[in-house]
């Protein structure tokens, strides 16, 4: 392969404009990357990764989060495990034919009676292979490492006493008191460093042609995902699971509805499921609407356009809606739970023709585009309730995503807090204590007693509110006590059950409590909506549809 070319220096890129790759392996795999690393040098800055499947995942994601890596090398099982798991491109490091071959005679100097184990499913090459030449030759296959020590014990317990594979495998064959046979090849290695070369350089290219179509960068930027896969912060197993369903889904065209309360991260998942799509490889536009903030009579020609003359005020010559803005790319409909009925059945139909009309016009505009939608209501019960339409429904949720609210997953709650404090006290130009992360994790049990029912949102709040002070008095240590006095809320006892009803009031309030609300506050609708946590619109909409 010819040398890669010299690229404009970028994230993940040195001054030298050489891309970054990290090799990850925990097994001998790791000696044959030490070994070809060398050969590469001149060519792309390259880290070892010495770690595997979830903490090998948890700490690219973390660094990927502050820096840049072009390309990620893997083998076997740890190469599957950390392909649904990390945003960043990955090489699968892969043993050829000859390599196997290769493997096997070396086996066959050790003993005539030889196991192979490997990942996934067998190779059928070999029963053919085995009677050519005369071997005996015992197949298993594995997923998980338990898999693995159970498939070598089998080896073992039928007489086999060498086995050939992967770092894994032979390591455990090893524990087990078998010879053992690694399947690699230097050969293969450098194959995937140039696998690996090339990628990095198409990806550059690019993101360069993208650069280039991209010169008005304000709008560009109104159309564009910020947030990936990265953002979706926590360890815990509910969030491991999401990013997982999130890689899962950007591979569908298929709409998606993401239902979870206020403040729990819908957009963000929405931009993630983008930018892991083949949609945002091809620089295709996000854009997002909220159907609660925008009143029914503009919500229709922002959706879906107009012509000129079509109403009083209409734009001269025209206006392309969002679906037309986002073709060939995702529209996100925030809150699609307050959309009009008669606007339901207009969006059904965009979704079934794939083509717009718009507002006054008479010609069908072809659109590609995949809707995401999101909610923090209840659409079913709104379906039951004849507020919503059954098809749009379904239509909608295709692929269905449930976000977990904080409190049902308080072990992130700690690490989030001290992000989000970081964060508050940067855009302060203010650093924060050596000792912030014990500071935080003595005032975990506070946090994490609380309901938290804005969620990630009121947390990011309360970071705010506590950068500013201690921004203020640079000596003042985060201490529970010091906590509990700028945010009282946390000493309140708030039950799920109880933050659950909050967050679902908005959608099931009644008509007593709206005009309740409205008398608290004189009349004041813009004060009534904020204590009710909707849009202005919204509340005229509900006010309108009892009276």
């Amino acid at each position: 392969m010819s040398p890669l070319p010299r690229l404009p220096a970028a994230a993940g890129q040195d001054d030298a404009g050489k891309p970054v790759i990290w090799t990850v392996s925990v097994s001998r795999l790791s000696e044959l990357f030490r070994h070809i690393t060398p050969e590469y040098d001149h060519l792309a800055r390259i880290e070892a990764l010495h770690l595997g499947f979830d903490e090998a995942a948890r700490h690219i994601r973390e660094r990927m989060a502050s820096e840049g890596c072009d390309v990620v090398i893997a083998a076997g099982s740890n190469a599957a495990y950390l392909k649904g798991r990390v945003s960043v491109p990955l090489v699968v490091a892969q043993a050829s034919g000859f390599d196997v071959m290769q493997a096997l005679a070396r086996a066959r100097r050790l003993s005539a009676r030889i196991g192979v184990v490997n990942y996934q499913k067998p190779m059928a090459e070999l029963a053919e292979f085995a009677a050519t030449f005369g071997l005996v030759i015992e197949q298993r296959t594995y997923v998980t490492e338990e898999d693995a020590r159970a498939a070598v014990a089998e080896l073992k317990a039928s007489g086999i006493e060498v086995v050939v594979g992967a770092g894994l495998i032979t390591d455990l064959a090893e524990e087990a008191g078998l010879q053992a046979v690694f399947v690699y090849s230097a050969e293969s290695i450098r194959r995937a460093f140039d696998d690996a070369l090339e990628m990095a350089r198409q990806t550059r290219l690019e993101a360069g042609r993208g650069r280039g179509r991209r010169a008005d960068a304000a709008a560009g930027d109104a159309r564009r995902a910020r947030r990936g896969l990265n953002d979706l912060r926590g360890d815990s197993a509910a969030m491991e699971t999401l990013r997982q369903a999130v890689v899962l889904y950007a591979r569908s065209p298929a709409t998606v509805l993401i239902q979870g309360e206020t403040g729990t991260g819908k957009e963000l998942v929405a931009q993630a499921i983008h930018r892991e799509s083949p949609r945002r490889a091809a620089n295709r536009p996000f854009v997002a609407v909220n159907c609660g903030a925008i009143a029914e009579s503009l919500l229709e020609s922002e959706l879906f356009g107009h012509e000129e003359g079509a109403f009083t005020g209409a734009r001269r010559g025209g206006h392309a809606g969002l679906f037309e803005a986002a073709d060939g790319g995702t529209l996100f409909l925030d809150e699609i739970g307050e959309m009009p009925l008669a606007l339901q059945t207009r969006l059904l139909r965009v979704l079934e023709e794939r083509e717009v009309m718009r507002v006054g016009g008479t010609r069908p505009v072809p659109v590609d585009v995949r809707v995401v939608s999101a909610t923090h209501c209840d659409l079913e019960a709104r379906v039951r309730e004849g507020r919503f339409r059954a098809d749009l429904f379904y239509r909608l949720a295709v692929l269905r995503l449930a976000l977990p609210p904080l409190r049902e997953r308080a072990e992130d709650i700690p690490m989030l807090a001290e992000w989000a404090l970081k964060n508050a006290l940067a855009a302060l130009s203010a650093r924060p204590h050596p000792n912030l992360a014990a500071e935080i994790a003595a005032c975990a049990p506070l946090l994490q007693g609380y309901a938290w029912p804005g969620n990630v949102r009121e947390l990011r709040n309360l970071a705010e509110r506590l950068a500013l002070f201690l921004a203020a008095e640079p000596l003042q240590a985060l201490t529970p006590a010091f906590l509990a006095s700028l945010a009282p809320e946390l000493g309140r006892a708030v039950t799920p059950a109880a933050a659950t009803a909050a967050a679902a009031a908005p959608a099931a309030a009644h008509p007593e409590s709206l005009a309740e609300v409205l008398a608290r506050f004189g009349g004041q609708r813009d004060a009534a909506a904020r204590h009710l946590g909707i849009s202005r619109t919204t509340l005229w909409r509900r006010l309108k549809a009892q009276a």
